[in-house]
């Protein structure tokens, strides 16, 4: 494993956009197209504001999904993740494929079944994700079910997690 250290997020978020840069550029150039997961959270800010600047990146030829959302939660609230995706990721490149999950959805399972069936349609070239405090991936709460083969699922959030998300806003 290799560890890096950061004096500071904006390094980390810099070095983190090369990266995951990287990995697009040569998906795009090896298959003519990448595939990105995007998730959100205080831990992508300075990663994404990096990506959006990064140079060389054909982002016509990408396509990305959504990794998480709130259940009800329209995508005009200050705290939806696909409103926060729209406004630092998909707005800033013009990404066109963009598969979000409508929290808001009149039948969430219909929105759940739908992006699902895209997500696992081919390869993931890279997702982009952080690790909450309490070790949670995309509200994959420890313990998490991990025999589940749903690329989405709905979950009920415990109370640490719910308190961290209050935290962050």
């Amino acid at each position: 494993m290799l560890l890096r250290i950061f004096n500071d997020k904006i390094s980390l978020g810099r070095a983190a956009a090369e990266q995951a840069a990287t990995a697009i550029r040569r998906a795009i150039s090896e298959r003519g197209r990448a595939r990105i997961v995007a998730a959100t959270g205080a831990s992508q800010f300075e990663f994404l504001e990096a990506l959006t600047r990064a140079p060389g990146i054909d982002w016509n030829k990408v396509e990305a999904f959504h990794l998480d959302e709130y259940v009800g939660l329209p995508a005009t609230h200050p705290a939806s993740f696909r409103k926060f995706l729209q406004e630092r990721l998909a707005q800033k490149t013009g990404i066109a494929s963009f598969h979000f999950i409508a929290g808001d959805a009149p039948d969430l399972s219909v929105v759940i079944r739908e992006v699902g069936k895209e997500l696992t349609a081919a390869p993931i070239d890279v997702a982009f994700i952080g690790i909450g405090e309490n070790g949670h991936i995309a509200f994959n709460d420890p313990p998490a079910d991990l025999s589940t083969e749903d690329p989405y699922i709905v979950v009920n959030l415990d109370e640490p997690c719910r308190r961290q998300q209050t935290g962050e806003g």
